[in-house]
């Protein structure tokens, strides 16, 4: 898994960064093969000065992605991993019934038949 951490208008410390590949890791726990992870953090400089984390995570397939916006990076980073997270456990849902529906789906064939192939 590759994560990728871009700062927008400004330098991201290391303890940040360190906080974000931990949060980002915990999803491994959901799906095993997640390609790339692009977390994006910005912030608008008005009076609340709103910071934004952005994680683009893509998986083979699909690309799944979530926004948040708080007062806090730590807390942004963390609420866009929840929902990540509910994004994968419906992901892993889906596919885990397709393959019980595929198996389900399957006809019996009749093995013992007298048949010759040779004929």
């Amino acid at each position: 898994m590759n994560i990728s951490i871009t700062a927008r208008k400004f330098k991201a410390h290391d303890t940040l960064k360190e906080f974000i590949n931990g949060e980002v890791a915990s999803l491994e726990k959901y799906i095993d093969n997640i390609l790339n992870v692009d977390v994006i953090l910005s912030y608008l400089n008005s009076k609340d000065s709103l910071k934004t984390a952005e994680i683009i995570l893509q998986v083979p397939g699909q690309t799944l992605t979530a926004e948040e916006k708080s007062d806090d990076f730590k807390k942004s980073v963390s609420s866009s991993v929840e929902k990540l997270s509910r994004q994968l456990q419906k992901l892993k849902s889906k596919k885990i019934s397709h393959k019980s529906g595929e198996i389900e789906n399957l006809t019996p064939i009749d093995i013992n038949t007298d048949t010759d192939i040779n004929d």
